[in-house]
């Protein structure tokens, strides 16, 4: 069974970075990889998890606002990764995070990470 495993995640003060990375655990070919769209979801306390930013298969990429230019998505397909670089971060930016890769053809399937807890110290 395919599992996404993420790591990256940690304590950091405010204005610090964070880099988290996920992959998956099982078999997916780099072929197939190649045509997944993926992103990165947060959760805090409280609230609805939310899409922090995605990247399609194609290199598209799209941000929520209050991250744009400070966290940046990437992918290595011949690796079969994600990542989500997290730059001058905040206190409102504590959450949990998951990864998530999803089929941009064909039968419809995703993914989802366990998450990583990422908090941020004022």
């Amino acid at each position: 069974q395919v599992q996404l495993v993420e790591s990256g995640g940690g304590l950091v003060q405010s204005g610090g970075s964070l880099r988290l990375s996920c992959a998956p655990s099982g078999t997916i070919s780099i072929a197939s990889f190649r045509l997944y769209n993926v992103g990165w979801y947060r959760q805090a306390p409280g609230k609805q998890r939310e899409l922090v930013a995605s990247m399609s298969s194609g290199g598209i990429t799209d941000y929520l606002d209050s991250v744009q230019g400070r966290f940046t998505i990437s992918r290595a397909n011949d690796k079969k990764s994600v990542y989500l670089q997290m730059n001058s971060l905040k206190s409102e930016d504590t959450a949990v995070y998951y990864c998530n890769i999803a089929r941009s053809t064909g039968r419809p399937y995703e993914l989802w990470g366990q998450g990583t807890q990422v908090t941020v110290s004022s």
